[in-house]
Protein backbone atom coordinates (compact mmCIF):
# COMPACT_ATOMS: atom_id res chain seq x y z
CA UNK A 1 0.00 0.00 0.00
CA UNK A 2 2.82 2.65 0.26
CA UNK A 3 2.61 3.34 -3.44
CA UNK A 4 -1.18 4.44 -2.72
CA UNK A 5 0.07 8.14 -1.93
CA UNK A 6 2.41 8.52 -5.42
CA UNK A 7 -0.79 6.69 -7.49
CA UNK A 8 -2.44 9.48 -6.02
CA UNK A 9 -0.43 12.63 -7.07
CA UNK A 10 -0.18 11.36 -10.38
CA UNK A 11 -3.90 11.33 -10.76
CA UNK A 12 -4.47 14.58 -8.84
CA UNK A 13 -1.84 15.92 -11.46
CA UNK A 14 -4.89 15.08 -14.17
CA UNK A 15 -7.70 15.42 -12.02
CA UNK A 16 -8.58 18.93 -13.66
CA UNK A 17 -8.91 18.52 -17.15
CA UNK A 18 -6.31 20.61 -18.94
CA UNK A 19 -9.15 21.80 -21.72
CA UNK A 20 -11.01 23.79 -18.86
CA UNK A 21 -11.14 27.47 -18.90
CA UNK A 22 -10.48 27.77 -15.24
CA UNK A 23 -8.76 30.91 -13.23
CA UNK A 24 -4.88 30.47 -12.70
CA UNK A 25 -5.38 31.54 -9.74
CA UNK A 26 -8.15 29.19 -8.02
CA UNK A 27 -6.37 26.45 -9.23
CA UNK A 28 -3.14 27.35 -8.10
CA UNK A 29 -5.51 27.55 -4.62
CA UNK A 30 -6.83 24.84 -4.62
CA UNK A 31 -3.48 22.54 -5.68
CA UNK A 32 -1.55 24.46 -3.12
CA UNK A 33 -3.87 22.43 -0.83
CA UNK A 34 -4.44 19.15 -1.99
CA UNK A 35 -0.57 18.92 -2.66
CA UNK A 36 0.40 19.43 1.03
CA UNK A 37 0.45 16.04 2.05
CA UNK A 38 -0.56 14.34 4.77
CA UNK A 39 -1.27 10.93 6.31
CA UNK A 40 -3.76 10.44 3.17
CA UNK A 41 -5.85 8.31 5.52
CA UNK A 42 -9.28 7.99 3.77
CA UNK A 43 -7.37 7.42 0.05
CA UNK A 44 -5.59 4.56 1.87
CA UNK A 45 -8.77 3.68 3.25
CA UNK A 46 -10.51 3.35 0.39
CA UNK A 47 -8.07 1.20 -1.55
CA UNK A 48 -7.45 -0.70 1.36
CA UNK A 49 -11.34 -1.56 1.30
CA UNK A 50 -11.07 -2.00 -2.17
CA UNK A 51 -8.20 -4.54 -2.38
CA UNK A 52 -9.80 -6.48 0.65
CA UNK A 53 -12.54 -7.87 -1.67
CA UNK A 54 -10.10 -8.00 -5.05
CA UNK A 55 -11.35 -5.23 -6.56
CA UNK A 56 -9.55 -2.67 -9.06
CA UNK A 57 -6.78 -0.71 -7.58
CA UNK A 58 -7.75 2.19 -10.92
CA UNK A 59 -11.01 2.57 -10.08
CA UNK A 60 -10.48 2.87 -6.51
CA UNK A 61 -7.19 5.32 -6.69
CA UNK A 62 -9.50 7.78 -8.58
CA UNK A 63 -12.72 7.30 -5.69
CA UNK A 64 -9.91 7.79 -3.02
CA UNK A 65 -8.89 11.21 -4.82
CA UNK A 66 -12.74 12.41 -4.05
CA UNK A 67 -12.75 11.76 -1.08
CA UNK A 68 -9.57 13.32 -0.86
CA UNK A 69 -10.75 16.15 -2.37
CA UNK A 70 -13.37 16.98 0.08
CA UNK A 71 -11.42 15.69 3.30
CA UNK A 72 -9.08 19.02 1.98
CA UNK A 73 -11.68 21.38 1.18
CA UNK A 74 -13.00 20.77 4.98
CA UNK A 75 -9.75 21.63 6.45
CA UNK A 76 -9.49 24.66 4.30
CA UNK A 77 -12.90 25.76 5.54
CA UNK A 78 -11.90 24.53 8.67
CA UNK A 79 -9.02 26.95 9.19
CA UNK A 80 -10.72 30.39 8.06
CA UNK A 81 -10.76 33.05 10.65
CA UNK A 82 -14.82 32.06 11.07
CA UNK A 83 -13.86 28.62 12.08
CA UNK A 84 -10.46 27.41 14.04
CA UNK A 85 -8.74 30.57 12.72
CA UNK A 86 -5.65 28.28 12.30
CA UNK A 87 -2.14 29.75 10.94
CA UNK A 88 -0.49 26.03 9.70
CA UNK A 89 -1.86 22.77 8.32
CA UNK A 90 0.51 19.90 7.24
CA UNK A 91 3.22 22.25 8.02
CA UNK A 92 2.45 25.35 6.05
CA UNK A 93 0.51 28.11 5.63
CA UNK A 94 -2.92 27.70 5.70
CA UNK A 95 -4.58 28.29 2.41
CA UNK A 96 -6.34 31.68 3.38
CA UNK A 97 -2.84 32.96 4.95
CA UNK A 98 -1.08 32.21 1.42
CA UNK A 99 -4.55 33.29 -1.27
CA UNK A 100 -6.89 35.55 0.88
CA UNK A 101 -10.05 34.45 2.80
CA UNK A 102 -12.50 34.67 -0.57
CA UNK A 103 -10.36 32.96 -2.63
CA UNK A 104 -9.86 29.69 0.36
CA UNK A 105 -13.44 29.89 0.41
CA UNK A 106 -13.72 29.38 -3.47
CA UNK A 107 -11.26 27.06 -3.82
CA UNK A 108 -12.77 24.69 -1.07
CA UNK A 109 -16.07 24.63 -2.78
CA UNK A 110 -13.99 23.99 -6.12
CA UNK A 111 -12.37 20.99 -4.40
CA UNK A 112 -15.96 20.03 -2.94
CA UNK A 113 -18.08 20.23 -6.29
CA UNK A 114 -15.54 18.18 -8.23
CA UNK A 115 -15.07 15.25 -5.99
CA UNK A 116 -19.00 14.56 -7.17
CA UNK A 117 -17.60 14.49 -11.21
CA UNK A 118 -14.48 12.52 -10.29
CA UNK A 119 -16.97 10.00 -8.72
CA UNK A 120 -19.31 10.27 -11.65
CA UNK A 121 -16.52 10.28 -14.29
CA UNK A 122 -16.09 6.36 -13.39
CA UNK A 123 -19.27 5.20 -14.46
CA UNK A 124 -18.64 7.41 -17.98
CA UNK A 125 -14.88 5.61 -18.57
CA UNK A 126 -15.82 2.43 -17.87
CA UNK A 127 -14.28 1.63 -14.85
CA UNK A 128 -17.28 1.22 -12.52
CA UNK A 129 -21.18 0.33 -13.15
CA UNK A 130 -23.53 2.92 -13.23
CA UNK A 131 -25.01 1.79 -10.38
CA UNK A 132 -21.96 1.46 -7.94
CA UNK A 133 -20.80 5.10 -8.78
CA UNK A 134 -25.07 6.30 -8.16
CA UNK A 135 -24.12 4.43 -4.79
CA UNK A 136 -21.19 6.05 -4.09
CA UNK A 137 -22.45 9.57 -5.43
CA UNK A 138 -25.30 9.36 -3.02
CA UNK A 139 -23.08 7.82 0.51
CA UNK A 140 -20.27 10.97 0.00
CA UNK A 141 -23.73 13.52 -0.36
CA UNK A 142 -24.98 11.70 2.80
CA UNK A 143 -21.84 11.62 5.35
CA UNK A 144 -20.12 14.65 3.88
CA UNK A 145 -23.66 16.88 3.80
CA UNK A 146 -25.48 18.36 6.78
CA UNK A 147 -26.50 15.15 8.29
CA UNK A 148 -22.46 14.08 8.15
CA UNK A 149 -19.68 15.84 8.34
CA UNK A 150 -21.42 19.35 7.87
CA UNK A 151 -23.55 18.85 10.78
CA UNK A 152 -20.58 17.60 13.06
CA UNK A 153 -18.49 20.83 12.69
CA UNK A 154 -21.75 22.90 13.40
CA UNK A 155 -22.28 20.86 16.50
CA UNK A 156 -18.40 21.17 17.17
CA UNK A 157 -18.80 25.06 16.30
CA UNK A 158 -21.28 25.13 18.88
CA UNK A 159 -19.85 23.42 21.51
CA UNK A 160 -17.77 24.56 24.08
CA UNK A 161 -16.65 23.09 27.48
CA UNK A 162 -19.35 23.32 30.58
CA UNK A 163 -22.08 23.50 28.21
CA UNK A 164 -21.83 20.04 25.91
CA UNK A 165 -21.94 16.25 27.58
CA UNK A 166 -19.89 13.33 26.34
CA UNK A 167 -22.68 11.97 24.02
CA UNK A 168 -22.72 15.19 22.26
CA UNK A 169 -19.30 15.28 21.70
CA UNK A 170 -19.82 11.60 20.24
CA UNK A 171 -22.10 13.13 18.11
CA UNK A 172 -19.28 15.61 17.32
CA UNK A 173 -16.55 13.11 16.16
CA UNK A 174 -18.87 10.83 14.54
CA UNK A 175 -19.99 13.20 12.38
CA UNK A 176 -17.37 15.58 11.70
CA UNK A 177 -14.48 13.16 11.32
CA UNK A 178 -16.23 9.28 11.23
CA UNK A 179 -18.63 9.98 8.75
CA UNK A 180 -16.10 11.02 5.81
CA UNK A 181 -13.75 8.00 7.30
CA UNK A 182 -16.64 5.35 7.19
CA UNK A 183 -17.68 6.58 3.72
CA UNK A 184 -13.97 6.02 2.64
CA UNK A 185 -14.68 2.20 3.75
CA UNK A 186 -18.42 2.25 2.51
CA UNK A 187 -16.81 3.67 -0.86
CA UNK A 188 -14.29 1.20 -1.28
CA UNK A 189 -16.30 -1.54 -0.78
CA UNK A 190 -18.64 -0.69 -3.46
CA UNK A 191 -15.77 -0.10 -5.97
CA UNK A 192 -15.12 -4.14 -5.40
CA UNK A 193 -18.81 -4.81 -5.49
CA UNK A 194 -19.47 -5.48 -1.90
CA UNK A 195 -22.55 -7.59 -0.60
CA UNK A 196 -24.88 -5.69 1.71
CA UNK A 197 -23.45 -7.94 5.19
CA UNK A 198 -19.77 -6.64 4.06
CA UNK A 199 -20.75 -3.04 3.62
CA UNK A 200 -22.44 -3.68 7.22
CA UNK A 201 -18.79 -4.37 8.66
CA UNK A 202 -17.31 -2.34 6.89
CA UNK A 203 -19.54 0.30 8.11
CA UNK A 204 -19.23 -0.45 11.63
CA UNK A 205 -15.26 -0.57 11.13
CA UNK A 206 -15.14 2.84 9.83
CA UNK A 207 -17.77 4.29 12.74
CA UNK A 208 -15.11 3.02 15.10
CA UNK A 209 -12.34 3.78 13.64
CA UNK A 210 -13.28 7.17 13.07
CA UNK A 211 -14.48 7.84 16.42
CA UNK A 212 -10.63 6.40 17.48
CA UNK A 213 -9.25 8.82 15.10
CA UNK A 214 -10.50 11.55 16.77
CA UNK A 215 -10.18 10.75 20.16
CA UNK A 216 -6.51 10.45 19.09
CA UNK A 217 -6.67 13.84 17.65
CA UNK A 218 -8.06 15.13 20.77
CA UNK A 219 -5.03 13.46 23.33
CA UNK A 220 -2.20 14.51 20.79
CA UNK A 221 -3.79 18.29 21.14
CA UNK A 222 -2.90 17.96 24.76
CA UNK A 223 0.70 16.04 24.37
CA UNK A 224 1.49 15.77 21.16
CA UNK A 225 4.62 17.21 19.13
CA UNK A 226 4.18 20.31 17.14
CA UNK A 227 7.11 19.14 14.67
CA UNK A 228 5.31 16.24 13.96
CA UNK A 229 2.09 17.59 14.03
CA UNK A 230 2.68 20.04 11.65
CA UNK A 231 0.15 22.46 13.48
CA UNK A 232 -0.37 24.03 16.99
CA UNK A 233 -1.28 22.16 20.08
CA UNK A 234 -3.56 23.50 22.59
CA UNK A 235 -5.78 24.90 19.78
CA UNK A 236 -9.27 22.95 21.50
CA UNK A 237 -8.50 24.34 25.08
CA UNK A 238 -7.88 27.57 23.72
CA UNK A 239 -10.99 28.00 21.71
CA UNK A 240 -13.07 26.03 24.77
CA UNK A 241 -13.45 23.14 23.05
CA UNK A 242 -15.23 19.64 24.60
CA UNK A 243 -13.16 16.86 24.23
CA UNK A 244 -12.38 13.33 25.44
CA UNK A 245 -9.74 14.15 27.71
CA UNK A 246 -11.99 17.21 29.17
CA UNK A 247 -14.03 14.64 29.90
CA UNK A 248 -12.12 11.12 30.66
CA UNK A 249 -8.74 12.01 31.06
CA UNK A 250 -5.57 10.79 28.86
CA UNK A 251 -5.64 7.35 30.56
CA UNK A 252 -8.89 6.70 30.21
CA UNK A 253 -9.28 8.11 26.53
CA UNK A 254 -6.46 6.43 25.75
CA UNK A 255 -8.42 2.99 26.86
CA UNK A 256 -11.33 3.94 24.65
CA UNK A 257 -8.93 4.24 21.40
CA UNK A 258 -7.75 0.73 22.35
CA UNK A 259 -11.42 -0.17 22.93
CA UNK A 260 -12.67 0.84 19.63
CA UNK A 261 -10.27 -0.35 17.67
CA UNK A 262 -10.76 -3.83 18.88
CA UNK A 263 -14.21 -3.77 17.91
CA UNK A 264 -13.58 -2.39 14.96
CA UNK A 265 -11.35 -5.24 13.77
CA UNK A 266 -13.85 -8.36 15.59
CA UNK A 267 -16.39 -6.52 12.88
CA UNK A 268 -13.92 -6.93 9.84
CA UNK A 269 -12.98 -10.21 10.96
CA UNK A 270 -16.38 -12.14 10.27
CA UNK A 271 -17.17 -10.39 7.59
CA UNK A 272 -15.62 -12.82 4.37
CA UNK A 273 -13.19 -10.46 2.97
CA UNK A 274 -10.57 -11.54 0.74
CA UNK A 275 -7.72 -9.89 3.03
CA UNK A 276 -7.68 -7.93 5.92
CA UNK A 277 -4.18 -7.32 6.31
CA UNK A 278 -4.30 -3.49 5.76
CA UNK A 279 -7.37 -2.66 7.81
CA UNK A 280 -5.96 -4.47 10.55
CA UNK A 281 -2.70 -2.75 10.46
CA UNK A 282 -4.70 0.86 10.20
CA UNK A 283 -6.51 -0.16 13.03
CA UNK A 284 -3.33 -0.28 15.10
CA UNK A 285 -1.87 2.50 13.44
CA UNK A 286 -4.52 4.70 14.97
CA UNK A 287 -3.81 3.34 18.35
CA UNK A 288 -0.01 4.21 17.99
CA UNK A 289 0.04 7.26 15.88
CA UNK A 290 1.56 10.34 17.65
CA UNK A 291 1.11 13.19 14.59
Amino acid sequence: MRDVSSELESYFAEAFPADWDMPPALLESMRYSLDAGGKRLRPLLVVAACESLGGSRAAAIRVAAAVEMVHTYSLVHDDLPAMDDDDLRRGKPTNHKVFGEAMAILAGDGLLTHAFYVVSSLARDGLLPAEAAIGIVSDLAEYAGPRGMVGGQVADMEGEQGTTDLARLEYIHLHKTSDLIMFSLLAGGRTAGATPLQLDALRTFGRGIGLAFQIQDDILDLVGDESKLGKKTQSDVKMEKVTYPFFLGIDKSREEVRRLSEESKTAVLGAGLERTDILLAIADYLVERDR
